[in-house]
């Protein structure tokens, strides 16, 4: 059974830093690429940020490029998200996700989601 359970979130002032990790289970890790999805109250679910299997390649929503870094250890089953520098409009609910291809097609899966809230 695929399991991802985020943490690491919490109150922080603007200009503050998080580190959040995502442990995984249930799949093989090493082989899937992961993705940080966060949802504000009142806003759709937004990318946030993704990373390839290997951690060779990453990509970011423009609104936290230069602030946030998603990176991956594999041998922990680990996926991070550092967010430096942050900003009230980064208050939300952040989730990691999985694709994972199984049962002859590709299911998403989420965890149940950390709060972040970025205020003075």
């Amino acid at each position: 059974q695929v399991q991802l359970v985020e943490s690491g979130g919490g109150l922080v002032q603007p200009g503050g830093s998080l580190r959040l990790s995502c442990a995984a289970s249930g799949f093989t890790f090493s082989n899937n690429a992961m993705t940080w999805f966060r949802q504000a109250p009142g806003k759709e679910r937004e990318l946030v940020a993704g990373i390839t299997s290997d951690g060779g390649n990453t990509n970011y929503a423009d609104s936290v490029k230069g602030r946030f870094t998603i990176s991956r250890d594999n041998a922990k089953a680990t996926l991070y998200l550092q967010m430096n520098s942050l900003k009230p409009e980064d208050t939300a609910v952040y989730y990691c996700n999985v694709r994972v291809w199984r049962f002859g097609g590709w299911n998403s899966y989420w965890g149940q989601g950390t709060q972040v809230t970025v205020s003075s």
